[in-house]
């Protein structure tokens, strides 16, 4: 086996500085308060908040994994052309600011326009309400599952799926059965990553619902309230939950793909 050329000494410096530029201030949250510590603090200042954030975007996930999945697959398998235009679209949200996010969201979902009203009149207002935070993480994030759903199986060799017609299995068989089982672990990584991008929205949830306090509004108002240093305690949450989070789709992946 041909050994590998020394690659010199800017691709190693390169991968230090954006190591150190990234970790650092995760490091430093880290470091600043004892364990112990941060959990007290954000029992007291953040425990509410997080029951919130969980269901909100657990719900959020869900509901976008529901749609996302099953979306991707078939974007994946469809015409180029179409392919490109509703990867277009499920993009934008992405890319916008999350404040005009909410402020789409609050145009065409808030007690004047007719489908807020509407739902308003039936006992499901979404400003200010559970609903309006899972909503407002759905629409930030919700792309996230459709768009690695179809990255996942447009990778996938069609041979396996082809010979399963062959022997009669219908679109849903095979799409469980078959191409399912093979893309999960970037599924897997796609819902994690969706869910993540939901329970850390701040813009748009404060913009269609202040209230119920979730844990990044909760963030905001206990800097504003009582300084840097029991926020601290809140940032510390959510990095002990992204680590979790990714750490538990990283083990997923290789499982599935081992």
């Amino acid at each position: 086996m041909m050994a590998r050329p020394p690659v010199g000494w800017l691709f190693p410096l390169a991968t230090a500085l954006l190591l150190a530029a990234i970790a650092g201030p995760v490091l430093a949250v880290l470091v600043a308060m004892p364990p112990l510590e941060a959990a007290r603090t954000f029992a007291a200042d953040g425990g509410s908040a997080l029951g919130v954030s969980l269901r909100a975007s657990l719900a959020a996930t869900l509901v976008a994994s529901v749609l996302g999945v099953p979306a991707g697959y078939w974007l994946a398998r469809t015409s180029a052309h179409f392919r490109i235009a509703a990867a277009f679209l499920l993009a934008l949200p992405l890319a916008f600011p999350p404040v005009a996010s909410g402020i789409m969201l609050l145009y065409v979902l808030g007690t004047r326009s007719p489908i807020g009203a509407w739902l308003a009149a039936h006992g499901m207002p979404v400003p200010d309400s559970l609903l309006g935070v899972g909503v407002a993480e759905f629409f930030v994030s919700g792309s996230f599952v459709a768009l690695a759903s179809m990255a996942a199986f447009s990778s996938l060799d069609p041979l396996y799926e082809d010979a399963a017609r062959t022997l009669g299995a219908g679109e849903w068989r095979i799409f469980r059965r078959v191409a399912l089982p093979a893309a999960a672990g970037n599924v897997a990584a796609g819902i994690a990553f969706a869910w993540l991008r939901a329970i850390g929205e701040y813009g748009a949830t404060s913009i269609v619902a202040f209230n119920p306090t979730s844990l990044p509004v909760a963030l905001y108002v206990t800097l504003s309230a009582a300084g840097v240093r029991q926020a601290l305690a809140l940032c510390y949450g959510f990095v002990v939950l992204a680590a979790a989070v990714l750490t538990a789709a990283w083990i997923l992946r290789r499982r599935v793909v081992l």
